[in-house]
């Protein structure tokens, strides 16, 4: 193996949250940070087209040296704008992005949206709870999941 591939770094892993609620983005941060025992970093997006931009390194992630995809994707469904069934179609149809795990985390229990989104292929449908020890419970199990038990594809940006 050559030397200076093995001293490579690793990708940085990240998780991209798309919520544009601040109280349900700050309740699902200090779950993680409290109750998960995860270190990995979290990125915000506030809605869907924001999302868009900051993967495909557009608007004003232009020149934001990305250089890896996010490891795991949280994603509300009702985002203004382009919401979240609209984003998740789009990442799961382009080559590049349909390698990142999206976990849809959203209040919606309708079956129509559950169908559609694993039509879609989302990879974990999370309902919001309003109960506290639910959403530690939930969140920490579907985290700990895709972080620590699962083998994430390498999704580091360039050679």
């Amino acid at each position: 193996m050559n030397r200076e591939k093995s001293l490579k770094q690793a990708p940085e892993r990240y998780i991209l949250v798309v919520e544009d609620s601040d109280e349900d983005f700050n309740s699902f941060e200090r779950v993680l940070k409290k109750h998960c025992e995860l270190a990995t970093p979290i990125k915000r997006c506030y809605d869907g087209d924001e999302a868009l931009d900051f993967l495909n390194r557009k608007g004003s992630y232009a020149d934001i040296a990305l250089t890896s995809l996010p490891s795991l994707m949280v994603l509300d469904l009702n985002l203004p704008g382009t919401d979240g069934r609209e984003v998740l179609s789009y990442i799961k149809q382009d080559d590049v992005l349909k390698i990142i795990p999206v976990v849809v985390f959203t209040t919606s229990s309708n079956p129509k949206d559950v169908k559609s989104c694993y039509q879609f292929g989302a990879n974990s449908y999370l309902l919001k709870q309003m109960n506290i020890q639910k959403l530690k419970t939930s969140v920490c199990h579907c985290l700990n999941y895709w972080m620590d038990i699962s083998v994430l594809p390498d999704t580091s940006l360039g050679d």
